[in-house]
C-alpha cells in the first residue's frame, strides 16, 4: 500500500539561510589578513611531520592529512555561498522533505597553483578537494617551477623561475597558493606577481596556504602584497631574543626572527621539498 503524502504549508526553516563559519585561531598582531590556526590535532600532526625520524611514506600521509584540513578551512571561510532548496528522499512522503540553506556556490572559479617542489602535492590535494565540491570545469590547476638561488655561503640570494604552465587568465578567480614553508616570502612574492600581471583582469582573491610561516615571510607579504590573505598552521620565530619570545605574536614584529643564515625556518621542518621527494639537491 502506497504511503499517503503529508501536505503541509510550503514555509521552509530559515535557520541555515545565514550562518557564520567560526575559525579557531591564535591571537596576533600581524594584521587581519593573517590567520594562524589554533587546532591541537593539526599542530600534533605538524609536529610529527617536523621530527627527523619521519620519512617517506609517512611524510606524504601527513602532508595530505594536513592540507586536506587546511584546504577545507579556506574553502569554508573564503568561497562564496548561495541559497538553495534540496529535496531529500523524504519528499516522496511529505512536502516538508525539503532542506533550505546556504551552500557553496558551485560556479565559483578557483585556480590552485602547484609551486614546485614542495607545493606540488598540496596543490593536487586542493584540486581534488575543489573538484568534489564545485563544478569540476570551474576548477583549474596551474604549475610554476622555481627554486632558490644561493651564494657561495649557502645563503639565498634570489628566486629563479624556470618555467610555468598556466591554463589561462585568472580574472575574477580565487587563486590558491598552497606552499608548505613560508620562509623568506621570495617564492610567494614571485608567484603572486605572476597572477597579478596576467592579462584579462585581476583575481578576486589571492590566498596563501602554508603549514609554517615566519615573521619575515609575513613582513614580505605585508610590504609587497598587502591584499593577499594567509592561512597557516604555525608561526615559527625560534631565533628571536628570549625577551621577544615571551611577547604576544607580532607585538614586536620587526624584532622577531624565524630564519637562520641560510634562510631555513627555525624550529621549522628542514627542507620539506627535499624530504617530500627524497631528492636532496
Amino acid at each position: 500500500m502506497q504511503q499517503k503524502r503529508t501536505e503541509i504549508p510550503t514555509m521552509r526553516d530559515k535557520v541555515y539561510k545565514s550562518y557564520e563559519y567560526v575559525l579557531s585561531e591564535m591571537e596576533h598582531h600581524y594584521g587581519a589578513r593573517v590567520h594562524l590556526l589554533a587546532d591541537p590535532v593539526l599542530l600534533t600532526q605538524l609536529a610529527r611531520l617536523c621530527e627527523p625520524d619521519t620519512v617517506q611514506p609517512e611524510v606524504n600521509y601527513l602532508v595530505r592529512d594536513l592540507y586536506e584540513s587546511l584546504v577545507r578551512v579556506v574553502i569554508a571561510r573564503e568561497l562564496p555561498r548561495r541559497e538553495v532548496e534540496v529535496r531529500t528522499r523524504m519528499f516522496a512522503a511529505t512536502e516538508a522533505g525539503v532542506w533550505r540553506g546556504s551552500l557553496l556556490d558551485p560556479e565559483t572559479r578557483v585556480v590552485t597553483v602547484g609551486i614546485a617542489r614542495a607545493g606540488t602535492q598540496p596543490s593536487q590535494i586542493a584540486f581534488e578537494t575543489l573538484t568534489r565540491l564545485l563544478s569540476p570545469h570551474r576548477v583549474r590547476q596551474d604549475h610554476i617551477y622555481m627554486n632558490r638561488e644561493t651564494g657561495a655561503d649557502g645563503a639565498v640570494v634570489g628566486i629563479n623561475v624556470s618555467g610555468s604552465k598556466l591554463g589561462g587568465d585568472a580574472a575574477g578567480c580565487i587563486v590558491l597558493l598552497p606552499d608548505p614553508m613560508g620562509a623568506t616570502g621570495g617564492s610567494m612574492d614571485k608567484a603572486i606577481s605572476i597572477y597579478k600581471g596576467l592579462t584579462g583582469g585581476a583575481p578576486a582573491k589571492i590566498i596563501a596556504l602554508n603549514l609554517i610561516v615566519t615573521p619575515e615571510y609575513l613582513r614580505t607579504l605585508r610590504d609587497k602584497h598587502s591584499d593577499v590573505t594567509v592561512y597557516a598552521l604555525r608561526l615559527d620565530r625560534g631565533l628571536s631574543e628570549p625577551d621577544i619570545l615571551s611577547t604576544p605574536l607580532g607585538q614586536s614584529w620587526d624584532k622577531e626572527r624565524g630564519l637562520n643564515e641560510r634562510q631555513y625556518i627555525v624550529p621549522g621542518a628542514g627542507g620539506l621539498g627535499e624530504i617530500l621527494n627524497n631528492s636532496y639537491v
